[in-house]
């Protein structure tokens, strides 16, 4: 029970944790108001991808294949990715590690 006051509070930080807000009550702060982004905004964030993958775009087979071989030797990955992000988008190392490795199915 201490750590979930911690967590809670803020002095113990999780990184990658989801909450779920429970209908009994949560100390889980929720946002006034959900806000959108505006089409300009998603145009501007599509046209940022679109030029990333452009200027890039000699370097990134290269990039994804190293971290493909990573993956398939079930190597610590960690290197192959941070240098992918520098280059690559995140649906193009998905797409990568998708063709080596097939897609996380959750049995139901």
């Amino acid at each position: 029970m201490y750590y979930e006051t911690l967590k809670h509070t803020g002095e113990l930080p999780l990184i990658g944790v989801n909450t779920f807000l429970s209908s009994k009550g949560s100390p889980t702060v929720t946002p006034g108001e959900v806000i959108r982004a505006t089409t300009q905004e998603k145009e501007d964030q599509i046209a940022t991808r679109n030029a990333l993958q452009e200027r890039n775009q000699e370097r990134t087979e290269a990039t994804l294949k190293k971290v493909q071989e990573a993956a398939l030797r079930n190597e610590n990955m960690f290197e192959a990715l941070m240098e992918a992000t520098k280059i690559c988008t995140l649906g193009q190392i998905t797409n990568a590690l998708f063709a080596v490795g097939g897609q996380y199915r959750r049995n139901m």
